[in-house]
């Protein structure tokens, strides 16, 4: 009986799960996978070309529609704007089902040739979180959140895998630090817009990045932005 795309996605990495804890993201691991499902070989590797690679970048979309659903299901009204970040974080790494598997995807996005893929899901993970809370920017600072947010959250991610503390209490606790450090960037930001003198020498920079867009505005293109010409 045939599978569809994802029923086999699905179940592969499912199987995977309960190797990789002890052989990683490897072709171990992959191999182990196929032996424990109905998928044949033929389909497995059609389906994840590259084998655990494709599994373990499986694995961490899995846990960002679990938090989007999350996010969805909060009632987060009365949260001011950084509380609603950090529980968007929190949601993220609490919809971790297996710390190991996190620990041993870090471990395999460490590497230079799958470093890309790692860069990527974390920045994809930080584009869930504002697009979930609503963001609604359009120019450079759909960049700058998502650059930030990224940073806030891979550092929290690394914190975590070494935190024994009850309830990961540790670990929110550096997140809050965390955030806290990017409000501070945000109201030296605020005090350089209203200084007469350092607002005059940004007036270059900024206006060069007036014309950078999110690529939601750059339509049948594949780059990750566009530049918006002048008027004359």
């Amino acid at each position: 009986m045939s599978v569809s795309y994802e029923t086999a996605k699905t179940q592969l990495l499912d199987a995977a799960l309960a190797h990789v804890p002890f052989d990683g993201w490897s072709e171990a691991s992959f191999q182990a996978a196929i032996r424990d499902t109905d998928v044949a070989p033929a389909v497995a590797r059609a389906v994840c070309p590259r084998g655990a690679v494709d599994l373990a970048v499986a694995f961490h979309h899995r846990g960002d529609e679990a938090m989007t659903a999350r996010i969805a299901a909060e009632d987060m009204s009365a949260l001011k704007f950084r509380e609603k970040v950090a529980s968007a974080v929190r949601f993220r790494i609490e919809a971790v089902t297996d710390k190991e598997a996190v620990r041993r995807g870090t471990t395999l996005f460490a590497l230079p040739m799958h470093a890309a893929d790692g860069a990527k899901l974390i920045w994809g993970t930080s584009d869930a979180i504002w697009t979930a809370l609503g963001d609604t920017s359009d120019d450079v600072n759909w960049y700058t959140k998502r650059a930030t947010l990224s940073g806030v959250y891979s550092s929290t991610v690394l914190y975590w895998l070494g935190d024994d503390s009850p309830d990961n209490m540790a670990t929110w606790s550096f997140l809050d630090r965390r955030i806290e450090d990017v409000m501070q960037i945000e109201k030296l930001k605020a005090r350089v817009r209203q200084s007469p003198t350092l607002s005059r020498l940004m007036a270059g920079p900024n206006w060069l990045m007036s014309h950078i867009k999110a690529p939601a505005r750059m339509p049948k293109m594949d780059f990750p932005g566009s530049w918006t010409a002048p008027r004359e």
